[in-house]
């Protein structure tokens, strides 16, 4: 199923991966799989349209049947116990993490993160005047990890009200182990830090890594945590706008309940039946787009031109290029796009320690990553 892609109808497609580039062009940059929707969902949205009046949750968040699912789905893959109460939703997860900052943070605050990170958490902090102070991915013969001390060092130096924790990271696949985890929830609770845990790529874990829940590691970490996660990632359904927030934290739930009730707006009916139908019934399209995307994730690393060097994404569909040997400059997303004709991910867009980069999506069929592959080899070639 996932490699009958026919490249005609995909350019057919208005979403932005496919309808923003030339006809000439092979899009690979935003995070959006090419795989056709589970067909639970679409048997569930189908079966919806017969009835797009009122929720029978409006006006009663608390009656959202995503709490419950949300809490079963990480009971049942990771065995934390969750409270339904607890679960909060929002329209996506830069959203929910807006929202968090908004009540937990002020203007002027320091924020850290792993850098270089998702160019939307970048620009966020920016808009919301926050400050960030980078925590930076380094690269070791073991693979991508941190300094746990200059983390400590950096948290204290600059003051940091929270830590956005990005696992598995998002650019470089990295999936954090239980030790650096560990190590994070000692320094948040030396500082009293906020930890808000972007854990959306959780069930897009290679083997033989395992995702480690942050609010797992115990009462004290669960309790300063905010844990922000979609169906959209895993089950390709972005558009549908639908994530979910389990606060942990008693003082961001008190000050979310402090908000006028529809300042964050509602989560769409459609988008709350589509993650339910992925959560409870998609499980086998999951399992062979796991597969799929193994399978690509190898061919990837077997393919890419000489010079051009990345480390396997521990989790995910994105491979973080490191393209400074090339001499492409720091952008090297303009050389391919202009010489391969192949639209990859700003390095530099996703904050310090990106230049020289490019992030690949390979969530797609074998013959269309194939061309994709075989234009990136090309055009190194052409170089010299």
């Amino acid at each position: 199923m996932f490699d009958d892609l026919d490249l005609t109808e995909l350019r057919r497609r208005p979403g932005v991966k496919w309808s923003h580039v030339a006809a000439d062009v092979l899009p690979a940059w935003i995070a959006d799989m090419d795989f056709p929707s589970p067909p639970p969902v679409r048997a569930a949205l189908a079966e919806s349209l017969d009835d797009l009046g009122y929720p029978a949750w409006d006006d009663h968040p608390e009656s959202n049947p995503l709490r419950t699912a949300y809490a079963e789905r990480m009971h049942r893959r990771y065995g934390l116990a969750v409270d339904p109460a607890h679960v909060r939703e929002f329209t996506e997860l830069i959203q929910g993490l807006q929202a968090i900052l908004h009540v937990a943070t002020r203007p002027g605050d320091a924020v850290a993160i792993h850098t270089p990170t998702y160019p939307p958490f970048v620009e966020t902090l920016a808009d919301m005047d926050r400050r960030l102070v980078p925590i930076p991915m380094i690269e070791s013969a073991g693979g991508w990890g941190f300094d746990a001390a200059r983390l400590a060092e950096d948290v204290a130096r600059y003051g940091c009200r929270a830590l956005v924790l990005v696992n598995p990271q998002n650019p470089t696949g990295r999936v954090f182990r239980r030790d650096e985890l560990t190590a994070i929830a000692e320094v948040a609770e030396r500082h009293d830090l906020l930890v808000i845990a972007d854990e959306i790529h959780a069930e897009l874990v290679h083997d033989p890594h395992r995702h480690v829940p942050f609010a797992s590691l115990g009462p004290e970490a669960a309790a300063r945590t905010v844990t922000l996660t979609s169906a959209t990632k895993a089950f390709n359904l972005a558009g549908l706008r639908c994530s979910v927030a389990h606060v942990g934290d008693r003082r961001v739930r008190e000050a979310l309940a402090a908000q006028p009730p529809l300042l964050f707006g509602e989560v769409s009916a459609l988008g709350v039946v589509a993650t339910l139908a992925a959560w409870r019934d998609g499980d086998d399209w999951l399992a062979e787009a796991r597969a799929t995307l193994a399978r690509n994730r190898a061919l990837v690393a077997g393919a890419l031109p000489p010079g051009l060097r990345h480390r396997p994404p521990e989790a995910g569909y994105l491979a973080w290029l490191d393209c400074r040997d090339l001499g492409t400059g720091p952008d090297p997303a303009a050389f391919f796009l202009d010489e391969a004709r192949v639209l990859l991910s700003s390095g530099p867009a996703f904050g310090p320690g990106g230049e020289g980069f490019a992030r690949l999506n390979f969530a797609t069929s074998r013959p269309i990553l194939e061309d994709i592959l075989h234009r990136l080899r090309d055009a190194v070639r052409r170089r010299g």
